[in-house]
């Protein structure tokens, strides 16, 4: 996702603050993201199939911050190129790889937890069958690459000539709108509108099967104990505990005890309460995708119908910065709020101080 660089000077103290930006953000999506990965290695636990997703996201952030930035900082602080265009092309053909995969990543996991929801018991059935996990994993690979690496690589030989100057690097398709647009629609358009409904459907689903429950309380009251104190995460498997939860108060039978009426009107406001939580957690991940990638999205596809001339450079350079920001958030926005995850990242940072109880290995917490 390159544009052409803008041959301004940069002044002293804004030099120095971009740098410094520019650094942390590096730092942060490196640490952040390496972390995930070595938690796959520390914490055996965590080789489940939904992790193997996080895992894939976690790579190939963690690559953008690794490679992606570090090669394009001298190229914005200076405005020249200076590395060849061979190298040009090869560093356009990983950036918008792991750009792509990291999209495709985040609507593979949305899909898995929604599998998660829909389809619990054939889910929990599946959890160990990691091949099927690994042939989802290389699909968003291949996929990744065939939506821009192709065109990165051969568009010249077709076109006949170059348009790219020796001292800049983009792809040669960068004023193509019609080229744009339909990659965008499978970049862009397409999984987010597979994130929304995902993720709605997640909610919609948690919320109906706790309304049946509560209406099943108090049309019958018996219900099963087990149902009750089981905390509700909108990650993975703690989801799925509690839908099982919800389940078992429908389907148990008498014989298992008696639920107080007084108990359960007593519970309806910590259920609107989670119900609520689970609702704003789903929406940030919805709302954090859109923000990171509708404003690049839109303004590629504008500025290539205009052949550049109607969009300000430094506002392209704003949201294709997004783009690298949202490899920055995901290992806070997805495996960060995993508990699983959040036990693995304590053995890393505290291997002294942490210990987990074997009671506590299925336990989540928003």
């Amino acid at each position: 996702h390159m544009d052409l660089v803008s041959s301004f000077v940069l002044s002293g103290p804004i030099f120095v603050i971009l740098m410094v930006m520019m650094v942390t953000l590096v730092v942060v999506i490196v640490l952040g993201n390496a972390l995930v990965i070595l938690a796959f290695k520390v914490d055996k636990s965590l080789r489940r199939q939904c992790n193997y997703y996080f895992l894939n996201l976690a790579i190939s952030d963690f690559l953008v911050g690794a490679f992606c930035i570090p090669v394009y900082i001298p190229y914005i602080l200076t405005g020249r190129w200076t590395l060849g265009q061979r190298l040009c092309k090869l560093w356009l053909v990983i950036d918008y790889l792991l750009c792509s995969a990291s999209v495709f990543n985040i609507v593979l996991i949305s899909y898995d937890r929604f599998l998660s929801v829909t389809r619990a018991v054939s889910y929990r059935a599946r959890q160990s069958m990691t091949h099927q996990a690994i042939i989802k994993m290389i699909a968003v690979w291949v996929l990744a690459f065939a939506l821009y690496g192709p065109a990165i690589i051969f568009w010249e030989l077709v076109v006949g000539r170059s348009r790219v100057p020796k001292d800049e690097c983009f792809a040669e398709f960068y004023y193509s709108w019609s080229f744009l647009l339909s990659a965008s629609m499978l970049e862009f358009f397409s999984p987010f509108i597979s994130v929304a409904f995902f993720n709605l459907s997640i909610y919609l689903s948690i919320r109906k099967r706790r309304l049946q429950a509560q209406l099943h309380l108090q049309m019958s009251e018996p219900a099963s104990a087990q149902g009750e104190g089981v905390p509700l995460s909108n990650w993975g498997y703690g989801m799925k505990l509690a839908l099982r939860g919800s389940i078992h108060s429908q389907t148990s039978s008498p014989s298992l005890g008696k639920l107080d009426p007084s108990t359960s009107r007593a519970a309806q406001p910590s259920r609107l309460s989670r119900d609520k939580k689970i609702a704003k957690s789903l929406a940030i991940i919805v709302c954090v995708f859109a923000i990171c990638w509708a404003p690049y999205t839109l303004l590629m596809i504008i500025r290539a119908a205009c052949r550049g001339r109607c969009i300000q450079h430094h506002w392209y350079e704003v949201t294709f910065w997004l783009l690298w920001l949202n490899s920055a958030i995901n290992p806070f926005l997805y495996p960060l709020c995993h508990s699983s995850f959040r036990r693995a990242f304590n053995k890393i940072l505290c291997p002294k101080r942490y210990t987990t109880p074997p009671s506590s290995v299925l336990r989540t917490t928003l």
